[in-house]
């Protein structure tokens, strides 16, 4: 114990423990709150990131685009409700111009379809023989 002193005049005794009386019980201290495991210091969070393109959203981005197009043909088809006599290879009916026209190109689209998934099968071939050729079977 070290004492100095006091500018009143009295000694005061400085020391690591509280100033507690003779007659009142030492309070014991409050341990410091800590969740993290004991001697860790916690790094800073990392920068938040920008999201990156996925495959989930380049879907949800398709399928937007793809109602809205949708909504663009209903109205399209609602508009166009005139009917139309067609003649092909000497059948002759009659349709509402907008499913005629809607009707030629899910047909177009569908013989796009199989052109290329002919392709790609024609692709598919000449890869598999090309690898068998270049790992000598």
């Amino acid at each position: 114990m070290v004492s100095f002193p006091a500018p009143t005049g009295k000694d005061v005794v400085m020391s690591r423990e509280s100033n507690v009386s003779p007659g009142e019980p030492a309070k014991a201290p409050k341990p410091p709150v800590n969740t993290g495991p004991p001697n860790v210091t916690h790094a800073p969070a990392p920068p938040v990131e920008d999201v990156k393109f996925t495959r989930a959203s380049a879907l949800w981005s398709s399928l937007i685009l793809g109602f809205l197009i949708l909504i663009v043909l209903l109205i399209f088809i609602t508009q166009n409700t005139a009917s139309t006599a067609f003649t092909f290879l000497g059948w002759h009916w009659d349709l509402p111009l907008g499913v005629a026209i809607l009707l030629a190109a899910v047909a177009g689209g569908l013989i796009t379809a199989l052109v290329s998934a002919a392709r790609m099968f024609q692709l598919r071939r000449t890869a598999k023989k090309n690898l068998q050729f270049a790992l000598g079977k």
